[in-house]
């Protein structure tokens, strides 16, 4: 066998795993990279803010939040939006568990409260994310 072999028992440093989401260079011209926790993060939201076809060459990339603004807050539209963001996360985010995908009524009828719980494969870290969504409009 060759090759170098490893025998310190500290944890190596994680590298960065994503390019930034929004790269913005600091005052040496470099960029930061984000942790895994947030390079995760970042991915999710970009599935969810972005509507299929919208991303150059991936049609079928994004789960259209913003298309539930002009549906009405009922069962069925967040039964919809639930198996919609399941699929869309677990499909462009292979590095997480969805534990669950939950849509439900917001405090006002006119938005919907919307919970991804997840965990990250490689450090079994668990994370959510909350946010409400505007719908029914016009």
């Amino acid at each position: 066998m060759s090759g170098p072999i490893l025998t310190a028992r500290t944890a190596l440093p994680r590298p960065p795993l994503c390019w930034p989401l929004l790269p913005l260079p600091d005052e040496n011209g470099r960029l930061a990279y984000p942790d895994l926790e947030t390079s995760v993060r970042q991915r999710i939201e970009a599935v969810l803010r972005t509507s299929p076809g919208e991303q150059l060459m991936r049609p079928y990339f994004g789960a259209g939040l913003e298309q539930a603004i002009h549906k009405p807050n009922t069962a069925a539209v967040r039964a919809d939006l639930e198996k919609a963001i399941a699929a869309h996360v677990s499909a462009f985010e292979p590095r997480i568990l969805l534990d669950h995908v939950q849509v439900m009524s917001g405090a006002d009828p006119s938005e919907l409260a919307i919970t991804i719980a997840y965990r990250i494969v490689q450090i079994g870290v668990a994370a959510a994310i909350s946010l409400s969504v505007p719908v029914g409009g016009a």
